[in-house]
């Protein structure tokens, strides 16, 4: 059969495609295969070419599916693609793997790499890639490219999903896919065997996992403090004095909970690592296995961190809104016809002058250094520091200002 190609595609359009804005195909072009032509398809075959790869796809509908994509790449069927590419993407979902049975004696001693998901955690009894290859057996399944999404291979190589995950049963297949996804500009991972693949599908399936635990912890502790909180100045008084303060639960009351939690949340930072430690010096040894509970909590200690920083943050900005309110107008009002009555010309307080201002002060460095150690906990930036700077910034800058010997956000 032969190719069926986009023809009179807008010359802008094709040269946008195109590596170095060169046009055509050179014939020392590695030849790419693709089966499927969805999105993920169309996503794959432009940062291919933008990568100087020839692309050829194989669609059960090549001439309505070759409108859809630059007018290089080479439409075509199955049979055609196959035979004309040694690495294949099978970029179809699992349940149409069987479509390609009748083409199986084609696929024999290629190279298919699998880039399906699933809809749920370990929806299938084996992984997508295992089926696959328990149906091709004469092939070499390579599972990749599952965790970058079709936006990620179009931002090209600045995009912020890097990182590809190579699993195979075959070395030499495995190897040529982590040097294809080096020269797409990725950041390969090599995770041995097939038998990962289960563990590579589940990847996108997770919904900020890391997070539950610290996510949790965080709104009991800040639901147990707004209550004490809230029994404390809302309710005592108003049992006691029939004193009526339910208006300052909005801001008051949140604002007072925001910073208990969020130094609770820092002090668990360095309470696992404290812990460790001890454990550590108990044993005589650094290389026992923690307790379960104990490695979760060192695990998690980055996320606590951060959290930490979100309640420090919006504790600044519900402080800077406390003079905003129109509660905080009528008491300054009172307090200044009282001071009228009482013919006070100057209540100037020195004590509590320097401890609102020392308050101020050292509230604005603590909230500096947290912003600092949460910034170096940013990939990107942690990426861009060497170890000894960022064991600076993490331990000796924390040793200075809270004279703790544990890091705040590994």
């Amino acid at each position: 059969m032969e190719a069926i190609t986009m023809m009179g595609s807008p010359k802008s359009i094709s040269e946008s495609f195109l590596p170095n804005g060169t046009n055509g195909v050179k014939e020392d072009k590695t030849t790419i295969g693709i089966l499927g032509s969805g999105d993920f398809a169309k996503s794959l075959t432009i940062r291919l070419i933008r990568c100087g790869f020839h692309v050829v796809i194989g669609s059960r509908e090549p001439k309505c599916a070759a409108d859809f994509f630059p007018h290089v790449v080479d439409v075509t069927h199955h049979e055609d693609a196959i035979m004309k590419a040694n690495i294949i993407f099978i970029a179809i979902h699992r349940e149409h793997y069987s479509s390609l049975w009748d083409v199986k004696h084609l696929l024999s001693g290629k190279i298919l790499v699998d880039v399906s998901n699933n809809m749920r955690v370990d929806q299938y009894p084996e992984s997508n890639a295992e089926y696959l290859s328990s149906l091709f057996p004469d092939c070499h399944v390579v599972k990749g490219f599952n965790v970058i999404s079709a936006w990620a291979l179009q931002l090209g190589p600045k995009d912020a999903s890097s990182q590809v995950y190579i699993c195979s049963n075959n070395v030499q297949a495995r190897q040529q896919v982590i040097e294809l996804a080096r020269k797409m500009n990725f950041i390969p991972i090599d995770l041995g065997t097939l038998s990962s693949s289960r563990e590579v599908e589940n990847i996108p399936l997770r919904l900020f996992s890391p997070w539950k635990g610290p996510v949790v912890i965080s709104i009991c502790l800040a639901t147990f403090f707004f209550i004490y909180t809230f029994i404390r100045d809302i309710i005592h008084p108003y049992i006691r004095n029939q004193q009526s303060d339910f208006y300052k639960i909005p801001i008051e009351i949140v604002n007072k909970t925001l910073p208990i939690v969020a130094i609770t949340l820092l002090s668990l930072v360095y309470l696992a690592g404290l812990l460790a430690a001890a454990y550590q010096l108990y044993y005589g040894t650094k290389y026992r296995r923690f307790p379960p509970w104990l490695e979760g909590w060192l695990e998690c200690r980055k996320q606590l961190g951060l959290l930490s920083f979100f309640f420090a943050c919006v504790h600044v900005v519900y402080s800077m809104c406390l003079p905003m309110r129109r509660s905080e107008r009528y008491l300054f009002l009172n307090m200044a016809y009282q001071q009228v009555h009482a013919n006070i010309e100057n209540s100037w307080n020195e004590e509590e002058v320097w401890r609102i201002e020392m308050y101020i002060s050292f509230g604005i460095m603590s909230l500096g250094l947290l912003s600092l150690l949460a910034v170096t906990s940013i990939p990107s930036v942690n990426n861009a520091l060497n170890w000894r700077e960022f064991s600076f910034i993490q331990v000796e800058q924390t040793n200075i200002h809270s004279g703790k010997y544990v890091p705040c956000f590994y």
